[in-house]
């Protein structure tokens, strides 16, 4: 009988780990997720408490932690501007402190993991869109950098633990992910227009409303999570380099002649559809057709992004991954389950 392999999911009970939890034990896992439930919340995993071959654990990625793991998936931090600015301390110490004690466990156990880093690392771009060789353009001590240099740094523990010790590490660069189990009130586009759209609300677009971002539904992020983490070691060491793409991967045709493979296993995830904000808001708006809401425009926050969209040459010729699930129909199914979320607080 083949045992199960083993996988830690930090952050597991939040937005994108609990999809993770759910698509492991799918594939016949067993999982353990950790999280200290700052942005999490047992509600998204309750389904999968009576399986026997999933566990939580209540902790905080901070601290050590042991376990005998084949594989880790490591999600735990504040994604969301209004949690990630709440407590900017704590934001950092968990993408760095909390790197670091998965790569010191990876490194232990021989386990194999996936971090998940950010299209943040990229800051306001000057190049687009963007590919991995960017090096980005950020603000180092702006209100949003306790987020993007946090995962910047710990990009930089995951290349260095690699290229020191041969942690057996992958890097995805995710960008705008949405879908059902987000927080009604973590701050981002996608959730906040639905929940105002929702109780007719106005529906606030920051600056003029035409700043672009690229939107990609969670079952094709998490996809994109599974493929990756079951290339071997050895296609990873061929791929990667510095390489031009077109002699690492013959017969792919690169976005860009420009396009070369990182030094580290580091590749974006996202959807190339790009679509302004103001595009995001009317479409919601055709989804709730009941809504009397009205859209108006605030400020722009300080250091948001003007534009930005993935170029995912790497992940198609890698993983031979790209997104399936368009705006409209990954929008419908967030509603619904805002939805039902909202049905079942008025009846409370």
């Amino acid at each position: 009988m083949t045992l199960s392999k083993k996988a830690l999911v930090t952050g597991g009970a939040g937005f994108l780990g609990s999809h993770l939890c759910r698509r492991l034990l799918a594939e016949g896992y067993e999982v353990t997720a950790l999280d200290n439930l700052f942005t999490g919340t047992k509600a998204n995993i309750y389904d999968l408490m009576d399986d026997k071959r999933f566990s939580f654990v209540l902790h905080d990625v901070t601290q050590p932690f042991w376990g005998q793991f084949d594989e880790i998936y490591n999600l735990a931090c504040p994604a969301s501007p209004i949690h990630y600015q709440k407590n900017p301390v704590e934001t950092m110490k968990s993408s760095v402190l909390g790197m670091m004690n998965m790569l010191d466990l990876a490194l232990k156990t021989k386990a194999r993991l996936l971090h998940t880093s950010t299209s943040e690392i990229y800051g306001d771009p000057l190049v687009h869109p963007q590919v991995e060789s960017y090096w980005g353009n950020v603000n180092t001590i702006g209100i949003r950098s306790c987020y993007d240099e946090g995962k910047r740094c710990a990009e930089t523990l995951c290349a260095d633990y690699r290229r020191e010790y041969g942690v057996d590490v992958r890097m995805v660069r995710i960008f705008n992910t949405y879908g059902p189990n987000m927080h009604p009130k973590d701050g981002r586009v996608i959730s906040n227009f639905i929940m105002q759209a929702l109780a007719s609300r106005d529906i606030t677009l920051f600056g003029d409303g035409k700043q672009t971002r690229s939107f990609q539904y969670c079952d094709d992020l998490i996809e994109a999570f599974m493929r990756y983490m079951a290339v071997s070691p050895k296609r990873i060491a061929e791929f990667f380099g510095g390489k031009p793409l077109s002699k690492v991967c013959p017969g792919s045709v690169p976005s860009s002649s420009k396009i070369v493979t990182p030094d580290v296993p580091v590749i974006n995830t996202g959807n190339p559809g790009e679509y302004t904000i103001k595009q995001l808001a009317e479409e919601t708006l055709r989804q709730i057709p009941a809504s009397k809401s009205k859209i108006v425009f605030a400020p722009l926050p300080k250091d948001d992004p003007r534009r930005r969209k993935p170029d995912i040459t790497l992940a198609k010729a890698l993983l031979g991954w790209e997104p399936k699930v368009p705006l409209r129909e990954g929008l419908a199914k967030t509603i619904e389950y805002f939805s039902k979320m909202s049905g079942r607080q008025s009846a409370q």
